[in-house]
């Protein structure tokens, strides 16, 4: 037995001598920590991971909060997914509630000769806004065995499917959501023909399309019509939003030179245009008929605001379901128009 250990010990030491590497297994634990201890967790339901105790409603209630690495890949896929929020003003809230106060009417002015008496001027009227929010969920659910399975990406699927139901809700409030325990769209909002001058706060203006369902004898002139309602400031950084089946119908449009409206992209990564303004699809902007709002041009970064919590919280279920664990997602998102002279619609109607 002496001698086999002494080979054993001589062979290590020949093998040291040689300066060469030594080829070991990478253990889990030697990965970035955060990482490591996440994956632990997903897998087993043990891990050094922080429980946090906080909610918008109990104290006393809590959750376990997502790494950073795993809240920014749900956030980059967010954007893709959910066209209104790349182009909306998103803020990170820190509670349940937000407010934010607008100013409408400017301050006035006046001239006066050097020695001449200064009037009072009239000071602008300040509107306060306040988004509905609701928590947004999503419970998706993989088997212990797939869990198991050393060789799935455990990180990439959660992060995945959490995404892909938070955008598809999400892509629906922001434009219709009534703002009952969820964000109010932009379509909720009342709607006027008056002009900025002498239109109520909070009311967007509509233009006609000049027939019920459809696009009056001249469309061309109906849409500049729409982009000249929304003033110069705002139409820096403007766009037009609609679904794909109102998008296929204007990209038929010729101007009476014979050329079309719609202009595809000439580079990679930069939107097609129309009248020299981008366009995003949004298919939850309704199909065109009688009435409906199918089409909406403006400044969103201006115009509309989601406020959602910071961080997205996991609780890990293996028991409620078994041999499945489901990973409830949660987080508290609202939303609604901010500024109601930033955004003008269409409506498919004769007046």
């Amino acid at each position: 037995m002496t001698e086999v250990a002494d080979g054993l010990e001589a062979s290590f030491e020949a093998q040291d001598g040689t300066g060469a590497a030594i080829a070991r297994p990478m253990l889990a634990g030697s990965r970035a920590p955060g990482a490591a201890a996440f994956e632990s967790f997903v897998r087993s339901g043990v891990g050094g991971l922080e429980v946090k105790a906080f909610t918008g409603a109990s104290d006393a209630a809590g959750g376990v909060a997502v790494p950073d690495e795993i809240d920014t890949m749900i956030d980059a896929t967010l954007k893709s997914i959910s066209p209104i929020r790349s182009i909306a003003n998103v803020v990170q809230v820190g509670s349940s509630g937000y407010r934010k106060l607008v100013t409408s009417g400017g301050t006035p002015s006046g001239w006066a000769s050097e020695t001449g008496s200064r009037d009072e001027t009239a000071t602008p009227a300040f509107h306060e806004i306040a988004p509905p929010s609701g928590e947004l969920y999503a419970n998706p659910a993989a088997s212990q065995a797939m869990l198991d399975d050393a060789a799935f990406d455990v990180e990439q699927w959660l992060a995945g499917e959490i995404a892909a139901e938070f955008a598809k809700a999400e892509g629906a409030a922001f434009v219709n959501g009534d703002g009952t325990d969820k964000p109010k769209g932009f379509l909720q909002a009342t709607v006027s023909l008056a002009g900025d001058a002498t239109r109520s706060f909070g009311q967007l203006q509509y233009l006609p399309s000049g027939a019920a369902g459809a696009f009056g004898d001249d469309a061309e002139e109906t849409l500049i019509d729409l982009v000249q309602t929304l003033r110069p400031p705002y139409r820096q950084g403007a766009v037009w939003v609609m679904n794909s089946a109102t998008l296929a119908r204007i990209r038929k449009f010729r101007t009476s030179a014979g050329e079309f409206l719609w202009q595809p992209s000439l580079a990679a990564g930069q939107p097609a245009t129309l009248l020299g303004y981008p366009v995003v699809e949004a298919e939850d902007m309704p199909d065109i008929a009688a009435n409906s709002l199918s089409i909406a041009f403006g400044n969103f970064k201006a115009g509309y605001l989601i406020a959602e919590r910071s961080a997205t919280q996991i609780l890990r279920d293996p028991y409620s379901n078994k041999p499945f664990v489901h990973f409830y997602a949660t987080k508290r998102v609202g939303g609604m128009v901010s500024n109601s002279e930033a955004i003008k619609l269409m409506r498919f109607s004769a007046s």
